[in-house]
Order: structure tokens, then sequence, then C-alpha cells
């Protein structure tokens, strides 16, 4: 008898083999479709359905998929989501066309053409004293309308048993944070040349997410089956920053932020990093990590799936894995289907697998490579 989806997550979780890979698309922004895909795929399949946004964020620019699509998607997991606070919501709602989405933190996208959006506004990029951090006005993580749905959503997949749910407030990354908040650039700079400047914005940023992780948790935490968090940590050459200032900096901030999560509630921790992340693998499962999200294919170290499965496999599950480098904007059906049967035969045995796109499928990926994938 066939298992339900989320029997089938939960196998995985449990690294038991299931009925077949689950398969992960569509429940957050790092594992979910671009509007331009999702409209060309809502026409392939025949589905009438509005254009919506997760995060109710279209200068975000992933789809919120309708229930008709995941179904045709064999999709396993619903996501829950959190929402910016009602004044923020408004006051983006209310700005002119084409002008900058501000968010909650002062950080903000520009427009850069039709669907396509940019994070270019960061306003500590020029502070670099601990002064500028205690002067600036930081945001209320407790607003109550961050939560508006959450508990009913939770309650409702729940209550359903059918599909697994996966929790991801935004954006609950503290190294991220950080990013938004300097710019990319400034702030690596900045880790390397006012390290004491760096580390106490880093634990800033943390601080706060674990306000709204505190209040998110405190809605749903004992409805979930996963809670997704992390922090982009590596290129597709290597890491950017060194393991040693990895780990003397930024893992025991990601440690007690675990710890954190633990305290609130059993879902299992999903961690989502991109780039070749390998050197840090260990430190992951260390900290507490059950899930490593998206297993970039193209980049480094991680690219050796067959490795990656005897090494780790025992220790962690995978999620993600099915290059949107090459394969899904570039490859014939035939070749995604290939690839899907690659990396099921080296990441699938035994459990500890469930099959996504790396971070979000793109608007370069034609629909019928979307179909290919979750049909194989």
């Amino acid at each position: 008898m066939p298992m339900t989806p989320r029997e089938r997550v939960l196998a995985v979780l449990a690294h038991e083999e299931p009925d077949r890979v689950p398969i992960v698309l569509g429940p957050s922004n790092a594992t979910g479709i671009k509007m331009v895909t999702y409209r060309r795929l809502k026409r392939l399949i025949g589905v009438e359905a509005p254009d919506e946004y997760i995060y109710e964020w279209p200068e975000l620019g992933t789809a919120k998929l309708d229930e008709a699509t995941y179904q045709r998607l064999h999709a396993d997991v619903r996501g829950v989501l959190d929402h910016f606070p009602a004044h923020v919501r408004e006051r983006n709602a209310a700005r002119e066309p084409r002008s900058p989405m501000i968010d909650d933190w002062g950080s903000g996208h520009l427009y850069q053409g039709p669907d396509d959006w940019f994070p270019g506004i960061h306003p500590l990029a020029d502070a670099y004293t601990l002064e500028e951090l205690e002067a600036y006005p930081w945001p209320d993580m407790t607003d109550p309308t961050r939560f508006e749905g959450v508990r009913a959503e939770a309650q409702r997949l729940r209550d359903e048993n059918v599909h697994a749910s996966m929790g991801t407030p935004w954006l609950a990354f503290p190294l991220e944070r950080a990013f938004s908040m300097q710019g990319t650039d400034v702030f690596l700079a900045n880790l390397a040349g006012e390290p004491e400047f760096a580390e106490a914005l880093l634990w800033k940023t943390q601080s706060l997410c674990k306000v709204l992780m505190d209040g998110f948790l405190r809605e749903c935490g004992d409805l979930l089956d996963m809670v997704k968090i992390g922090d982009d940590l590596g290129s597709q050459v290597g890491l950017l920053m060194s393991p040693a200032m990895y780990r003397r900096i930024l893992k025991p901030i990601h440690a007690d932020y675990i710890a954190f999560i633990r305290e609130r509630t059993k879902a299992k921790i999903v961690f989502h990093t991109d780039g070749d992340v390998y050197d840090l693998l260990e430190d992951f499962i260390e900290i507490g990590v059950d899930v490593l999200n998206p297993v970039q294919a193209s980049a480094g170290g991680m690219s050796d799936f067959p490795g990656l499965k005897k090494r780790f496999g025992d220790r962690l599950v995978f999620c993600g894995g099915m290059d949107t480098h090459h394969v899904l904007p570039s490859g014939t059906p035939d070749e995604v289907r290939a690839e899907v049967r690659r990396v099921i035969a080296a990441l699938g045995p035994g459990g500890g697998y469930m099959l996504g796109a790396v971070h979000t499928v793109m608007g370069d990926v034609p629909p019928e490579n979307v179909l290919a994938m979750v049909d194989a």
C-alpha cells in the first residue's frame, strides 16, 4: 500500500526507506518556483488559479502554489509561513509603482524589470561602530500581525494528516540578515577588518531572529514536522569564509539558535545553505542539523553525491540535489529524467533523501523540465 506524503517524509526523516523518494517543491522560497515558471507550468497542466506570492511578497518573486499544482507535482510537503507586519504590508501596497520595496528591517529590493527585483538597499552599509548598532531602529519581532493564521494553517495540515509540514518564518537567518543590512561584500569585509562590529551585528540579528522564531513556534511548534533555518555560507568553489572563522564566530551563533529552537519544538531542523559547504558538514551535524538543503550539485565537494551519502548519510538527511545551474534550465526532459535517476541512485538508498531543486526553480526553467523531474 502506498504511503501518504507525510508518512513518506517521516520515514525519510527517520532514515528509513519510503515507498518512493519524497518531493519537496513549493513550501518555501528556497524550495519554491519563481512566478514566471509557475505561470507557464499552470498553462501547461491546464490549471486556472490566481498568481499569488509566498509571504504576500511580489518582489521576492516566488509563487504560492495552488493545491491543484501541488498535486500535479506530487509534492509531499506544505509550508507554514508567517507575514510581514501589517503596517509594512500596507505601506508597500500603497507605494508608487516600481519604487523600492522596504521591509520591516529597513532593507529593500530595487526594481530591475518585469518580475525582477534585486536586494539592493542596505541601511547599515556605512556603519562600523557599536554605537551605530545601538542607535538603529530595529523591528518589533513580537508584532502579532506577523503570526495571523499560522496556527490555523498548521492545525489544518495536522488534522488532515496527509502532507508533511515545514515552518519557514521569514527571514530568520542571522548571517543573511547581516548581509541584507550591510550588503554581502561590506559585511564579509567587516568580518575580516572589523570583527568586533561584525560579531556584534551577527548576535544582534540572531537575537531578533530568536524573538521571531519564539513567537512563531509558540503558535505552531507542536504541529510542525520540520522547521527551516540556515545561512548561505558557500560559493561555487568554496566557502565565503574560512572554516576557522566560521567555527570561531558563526558556529556558536548557529549552535545557540538551534538549541533555542529545539527547546520549543520536536520538529526536525532543516538547514539551508547554498554552495560548496562540504568542509562544514561535520560542524552542522555537531550543532544539531537534521536536514541539509539544497545540496548544490554544481558546487565543489557537494557534487560528490556518492561520497556525501557514504560519509554523512547516516547522520544527515539530504534535501534538494537537482541542479538548477545547468540541468533543469538547459537540459532536455530526457536529460532531466536521467539526472533524477542518477541523484536518487546516489542519495536515496536506505532513506535519508528528499528530492528537490537546488534552491528556487528559476524563471529560465522550462515547465516541461519541472514535470519531467517530478514524474521521474
